[in-house]
């Protein structure tokens, strides 16, 4: 179980997982992400100050999340994301398909454009 909280800012749903997204932890964060995207703001904003480790697994979770924020007519978008969690995406590629941005505050003003 992921240890996971989370607020509304407007119409910005931000998520604050915490420690690690990994095999142990993915599916519980995907079953909140989801249940919450559905019932809140479409834009999603993930903030990563929490997170020490993402896996492959994380990943996956972190993909299916935008897609389902996508498919709702909103997107998502990565904040407070540390050196080495930062690494494990700029090594997977995940890095191009993700705005990142050192606080809640520049995402959601990045996400109002």
């Amino acid at each position: 179980m992921i240890e996971m909280t989370h607020d509304i800012r407007g119409d910005v749903l931000v998520l604050r997982p915490a420690k690690r997204i990994d095999s142990s932890t993915a599916k519980s964060f995907e079953e909140q992400a989801n249940a919450l995207v559905d019932a809140g703001p479409k834009n999603v904003i993930i903030d990563f100050s929490a997170v020490e480790y993402i896996s492959s697994a994380g990943l996956r979770v972190v993909l299916t999340t935008a897609k389902r924020a996508k498919s709702a007519g909103g997107v998502l978008t990565l904040s407070g994301v540390s050196s080495n969690v930062k690494e494990v995406f700029d090594v997977s590629g995940f890095a191009t398909i993700f705005g990142m941005h050192d606080t809640v505050e520049q995402a959601a003003a990045a996400l109002k454009g």
